[in-house]
């Protein structure tokens, strides 16, 4: 037996400490990744600070064509507090959307609000649209009242449809 060697007991038990070592440190990582968060007080209901509208296609037959002329339809909307209504006013020229005109009734300030903030932007986002095109989903920050926008434009193209 060489002067250098360890008896053997003794390498045994560290190799045994070693490959414990191994195991713990290995159980000791963690993953760097983070849980998904959910914030479950978000109860916001148009205050989203978007300003897109969706005006995509599905939103109507495509081979339906409409007179022209001018339209007005009611929409209806819910809101957490309240019943929302919105006349639409809508002129076609070819099934392009030329003018619109929003109404709203608001039954609370924070409607009025969000009502004032979707009239003030519906016409940059509808007109020169094809009628059928329209699906609107949110305009300045305003969700729920592109909902009665939405019914009301329905009952407007099955006035126009010729």
């Amino acid at each position: 037996m060489p002067a250098t060697a360890l008896p053997h007991p003794l390498r045994v038990g560290a190799a045994v400490f070693g490959v414990a070592a191994a195991f713990t440190l290995a159980g000791c990582a963690g993953s760097t990744e983070a849980a998904p968060t959910q914030d479950a007080g978000d109860t916001s209901t148009e205050t989203d600070a978007g300003s897109g509208a969706d005006a995509g296609a599905g939103a109507g037959d495509s081979t339906t064509t409409y007179a022209n002329g001018t339209y007005t339809a009611d929409g209806v909307y819910r809101t957490p507090e309240t019943i929302e209504t919105v006349t639409v006013t809508v002129t076609l020229a070819d099934d392009i959307v030329t003018a619109v005109e929003v109404v709203g009734d608001p039954q609370t300030r924070e409607s009025e609000q969000h009502q004032g903030e979707f009239i003030g932007g519906i016409a940059d986002v509808v007109v020169g649209e094809d009628i059928d095109d329209l699906d609107v989903s949110r305009v300045a920050g305003s969700s729920l009242t592109s909902g009665g926008f939405n019914e009301a434009i329905e009952a407007i193209r099955a006035e126009a449809a010729q």
